[in-house]
């Protein structure tokens, strides 16, 4: 188990905006960051990040934490990997604390566990395999050194070799300890029926680890060497439990940092062209893996850019069946350029040739927009056949009818219009007929889209109490005042007693202290939990404010947190419309008074109703006790109209006059 002493440092150390700016595209807003939410498909920012409170609130789904809990959200880690890959980033050193290691903890491991191990163990053994065993060296690294690779390129992208033996890595791997069972699952191994030892589904190829958006090994792709084998020339793991190939791009962990910085992504479509590019010192790349783009792979690239240039080999067959992966780009709302390399060259062989100054330049001139592409491919056989060219403008204006920014789409109808002499408006009339026949579709795909992004952590509204309105008024006032002193718990105030005489008290020992004086029964148990940490806190002279709870590892205390720390207005920068509306916390002094005794109020009626209910019971059985709940309500009206004047309640106009909920 990792020490408390590591996980302090770390908390110490990383920087919210870092990690989170791996996997969201962020723009400054005032003191914060905005950004799409990777949760959820969305067009307009939604997701905060603040620097200076280091945490995150993602308001479209209600989620929100820190960096850690980030990385446990986006990637699905448990708290400990979250905590080994943030201190892996930051060159932490990690301190085990044996101690606390329990039996229960130490078979706690799911399979999912078991497979990320599994993989990185067989990552490991395929490059040892590569640079230390003398079958490795003479087949597969003299296959790299041949694609001219040099060994930084070949370490950085973890590149292997799995020998000719047909079970060497299975015995390996059993006699580490791991069952046929999990290696089956894994897609290392197979076992037939005849063959109990077991077979190596990659023997006897080179390896490329497949990794997820955060490094993890999830697959491996593996190239067969020997040209007389009747086999596929490239072999790739079986979907898993971690692995789902729609779901990956190849590069994208080693290329993450220049799309971002660069704001533009190169797509190609195998390991060499990405690792060539690499080579000659273009970063910005990453590869479908010979697999049709999906929708899941655009959106991991939209997380860092939207802009995106498509490579294309200069022979390639398969260009016009790559006509669906620009449609579906421009669905996503991404920026598409398209380059053809020369007959005979791929961006593999074309980064080997020439030196990375004239591969960019030879990029950014020549790559053409969709528009000009689409035109190229399609017209080229149609000679003077005004069918065969009306149908190349329709192709066309299909493709511009996925474009979901009006202004974008009127922008190409006139590069359309412009390129092939047509009226707009007749261009136009198409587009509304393409855009009746994808619209059914696109909205299908959107449908499907947001089922599968439903957040996770289910946040239950305070709307679901409306059926008790008493009981919602007084949660919805429990729950403000909890947020009071998560948000502004540390602050002092300056109060009067009744005679007169000054005195200073915090938000969080003033809030807590009407709890208690009312003898305050939380309805909420994430409140009722954050109560007993302050009350502890006070206990030990700590104030225990929305710091403190930050990084506690239970959902809805840590939701709780970052909505108080991140309030709705923290959307809006207001600044730069020359705004200037008065920070949330502004008069707080004003606030904790007026919402204690609102919340006061509020927890009479709800007692006034509960006590209510209690009647009926007791009027026919129990005389004694009915009259006493009759003199307990009489009490408690009685102190609800003085706290009624105190307030200023009105039917009419409510509660402070014109005083917003």
């Amino acid at each position: 188990m990792i020490s408390k002493q590591t996980i302090d440092k770390i908390f110490s150390t990383i920087r919210v905006e870092e990690i989170v700016g791996e996997y969201v595209q962020l723009k400054r807003a005032g003191s914060n960051f905005k950004g799409l939410s990777p949760f959820h498909e969305e067009k307009s920012p939604s997701f905060v990040v603040s620097p200076s409170k280091q945490i995150w609130k993602d308001f479209s789904t209600g989620k929100g934490g820190t960096a850690i809990s980030f990385l446990m959200e986006i990637e699905n880690f448990t708290y400990p990997e979250a905590l080994r890959h943030a201190a892996k980033k930051y060159g932490i050193e990690i301190e085990e604390d044996l101690r606390e290691i329990s039996e229960e903890a130490k078979n706690a491991q799911t399979e999912k566990d078991i497979l990320y191990k599994i993989h990185e163990i067989a990552n490991t053994y395929f490059q040892e395999i590569l640079w230390d065993d003398q079958e490795g060296r003479s087949i597969g690294l003299a296959y790299f050194k041949e694609r001219e690779l040099k060994d930084d390129i070949i370490r950085k992208f973890q590149l292997g070799y799995s020998p000719e033996k047909k079970n060497a890595f299975t015995a390996y791997a059993l006699e580490k300890g791991y069952n046929k069972e999990i290696l089956e699952k894994s897609g290392l191994s197979i076992f037939p029926e005849n063959t109990p030892a077991g077979i190596d589904r990659f023997r006897e190829r080179v390896i490329f680890p497949i990794h997820s958006f955060s490094g993890r090994v999830l697959g491996f792709g593996a190239r067969i060497l020997k040209n007389n084998v009747k086999t596929a020339k490239y072999l790739n793991s079986p979907e898993t439990e971690i692995y789902h190939k729609s779901n990956v791009l190849y590069g994208l962990n080693q290329s993450k940092q220049a799309i971002s910085r660069k704001n533009g992504c190169l797509l190609v479509e195998g390991y060499m062209d990405v690792i060539s590019l690499h080579m000659s010192g273009i970063e910005n790349v990453v590869a479908s893996s010979g697999t049709s783009l999906t929708t899941e792979q655009i959106k991991l690239i939209k997380r860092l850019t939207e802009n995106v240039t498509i490579l294309f080999d200069g022979d390639n067959a398969g260009i016009k069946a790559s006509f669906r992966s620009i449609d579906m780009l421009l669905t996503e709302g991404m920026n598409i350029r398209v380059l053809l390399f020369p007959d005979g060259d791929d961006p593999d062989s074309f980064a080997r040739k020439h030196p990375q100054e004239y591969v960019e330049k030879y990029i950014e001139n020549e790559a053409m927009d969709f528009i000009d592409f689409k035109a190229e491919i399609l017209l080229k056989d149609v000679g003077n056949d005004p069918i065969k060219k009306a149908e190349a403008i329709r192709d066309i204006v299909k493709s511009v009818s996925f474009v979901q920014n009006a202004l974008k789409r009127e922008v190409y109808l006139k590069e359309v219009s412009n390129k092939f002499g047509l009226s707009e408006q007749s261009l136009f009339n198409e587009l509304d007929v393409q855009k009746q026949i994808t619209q059914n579709q696109t909205h299908h795909v959107q449908q499907q889209q947001k089922e599968k992004a439903a957040p996770k952590m289910e946040i239950v509204p305070l709307e679901k109490e409306k059926e008790d309105p008493f009981l919602f008024d007084v949660l919805f006032m429990e729950n403000k005042l909890v947020e009071h002193m998560l948000a502004f718990g540390d602050i002092i105030l300056k109060r009067r007693n009744e005679q007169g005489e000054e005195y200073q008290i915090t938000v969080i020992e003033e809030i807590l202290h009407h709890f208690e004086e009312e003898q305050y029964t939380f309805l909420v148990k994430g409140n009722e939990i954050i109560i007993t940490q302050v009350r502890e806190g006070i206990q030990k002279d700590e104030l225990r404010s929305g710091n403190f709870f930050v990084s506690f590892m239970d959902e809805e205390i840590t939701t709780k947190v970052v909505d108080a720390l991140i309030p709705l207005d923290d959307l809006e920068n207001w600044a730069s419309r020359n705004i200037y509306p008065p920070n949330y916390g502004d008069k707080v002094a004003d606030q904790i008074q007026g919402d204690v005794l609102l919340h006061k109020y509020r927890y009479i009626d709800y007692l006034i109703t509960e006590t209510a209910k209690d009647l009926d019971q007791y009027s026919t059985t129990d005389e004694g006790k009915y009259y006493e709940l009759i003199k307990k309500i009489t009490l408690l009206k009685q102190a609800s109209m003085r706290l009624s004047n105190i307030i200023e309640y009105s039917p009419i106009k409510g509660i402070y006059g014109d005083r917003k909920r």
